[in-house]
């Protein structure tokens, strides 16, 4: 099973960042076993200043150079990604997508009905590259700003409805979309460092709310057991 993590900074991470990446992987190592499945992807690298996919200083030094795998990238969303997903998928055989993308979308380019026009043009070209390719789609988490700006905070509720109807209508046997649920326990105030991008206990809720389910709907791996208390 080769998995594809896509996002934006959320999900690239910056130097000397563990990222939730590498607490997914440590779960599939867990769950799935080495050999048992790949992490693919065209950059390996974290954001460094002005500079996308620069740095390689995760915060674990172990964290394999093949497991660093994805296609996210800082400032980078649903609109930036969609011309991206049919040659990647084509070239890395992606078995599963898993998805954080919309927040950036929202903060800075469009507002909930282009952002998820996007995401379906980005789930329509996936599958063009791979009629059988898998998607798991984290509903975006507001950040700060929808604390004292309303318009932005009902964007992202409208949104992550929306999302959810591309979800339910591009949902199909062959080639099945699951919408996670908002992952567990995860606040701004304790999991983000930054009230936008995630701190160690929030990469492990992430990973949490993807592993979990994979494990639910499709029995992929099993239970995420790191969660902080």
């Amino acid at each position: 099973m080769r998995f594809l993590f896509v996002g934006d900074s959320m999900t690239v991470g910056r130097a000397g960042d563990f990222t939730w990446r590498h607490r997914m992987w440590q779960h599939l190592e867990r769950t799935l076993g080495p050999g048992a499945y790949t992490i693919t992807g065209p950059r390996t690298g974290l954001y460094a200043g002005d500079e996308a996919d620069a740095s390689q200083a995760y915060a674990d030094p172990e964290f394999p150079r093949a497991a660093r795998r994805h296609l996210a990238g800082w400032g980078e969303g649903w609109r930036h990604m969609a011309p991206l997903i049919q040659p990647v998928v084509a070239t890395t055989r992606a078995d599963v997508l898993l998805i954080s993308l919309g927040l950036i979308d929202l903060g800075f380019y469009a507002h909930a009905e282009e952002t998820a026009e996007h995401a379906r043009t980005f789930l329509t070209r996936a599958r063009a590259a791979k009629p059988d390719v898998r998607a798991v789609i984290l509903p975006v988490i507001p950040n700060v700003r929808a604390r004292t700006d309303p318009f932005f905070a009902d964007d992202c509720a409208r949104f992550n409805t929306l999302l959810a109807k591309a979800v339910a209508d591009l949902d199909r046997p062959g080639s099945p979309l699951l919408l996670a649920s908002h992952p567990p326990g995860y606040t701004l105030d304790a999991d983000t460092y930054d009230g936008t991008h995630p701190g160690p206990s929030g990469e492990h809720r992430i990973a949490a709310a993807f592993a979990d389910g994979l494990h639910q709907a499709w029995g992929v791996g099993g239970p995420y057991r790191d969660l902080p208390e």
